[in-house]
């Protein structure tokens, strides 16, 4: 889920770098878009020949970004002071808490959804049979994002950074906007499916 970083110092220019480049690589506002784009175009699957290796190379180019964004959220952390009302051993074990369950989330998301389902399938004509209902969707609502949410913000915890507290404010606000684009849309095809699965029957 992170790129861990061991970096702890605090020279102007890690401040410059990893505070202007965690915004850009945030990409989950950007995905929809790219994913909109090639539902409504099929662009993408066209030059790669199949849906599958378009939604593969989507995937793993989100998965780069996400590791990028994880880096320099590491990096501004370290570049900053710590809060000395948050670093002690309870908030620690919180922060420690948090980042196990949302590595938790996260994981049994992908595994419940696989690789397409995760990256935005959907839009490439790629469906499961039905919307996935089991384990951690049966307990949270897209159980991925407040999954990635929790670990930005037990990172932060454990390493005492309002930086990484602030930065975690705005992971989450970037996901519940990229939600008002996903959740409508997914809703839509799965429930058209339903109906013609329905019309068939």
């Amino acid at each position: 889920m992170f790129l861990l970083s061991q970096h702890r110092g605090r020279s102007s220019s890690g401040q410059s770098v990893a505070g202007g480049l965690f915004p850009p690589v945030h990409s989950p506002l950007a995905r929809p878009q790219v994913a909109r784009w090639e539902q409504r175009t099929r662009k993408l699957s066209r030059a790669f020949g199949s849906p599958y290796l378009a939604c593969y190379f989507l995937g793993s180019s989100i998965l780069l970004l996400n590791v990028l964004r994880s880096h320099c959220f590491t990096q501004a952390m370290m570049s900053q002071p710590k809060m000395e009302g948050l670093d002690n051993h309870a908030t620690y074990f919180l922060g420690l808490v948090l980042l196990g369950g949302g590595i938790v989330f996260v994981l049994s998301s992908f595994f419940a959804l696989g690789f397409t389902g995760t990256f935005l399938g959907d839009y490439f004509g790629i469906l499961k049979e039905a919307r996935v209902t089991t384990f951690p969707f049966n307990v949270l609502d897209n159980p991925m994002y407040w999954g990635s949410t929790a670990n930005y913000l037990g990172w932060a915890l454990m390493h005492a950074s309002p930086t990484g507290l602030l930065l975690t404010v705005l992971v989450a606000l970037v996901y519940v906007v990229a939600l008002l684009y996903e959740e409508p849309f997914t809703a839509e095809i799965y429930q058209q499916k339903a109906t013609r699965l329905h019309k068939r029957s």
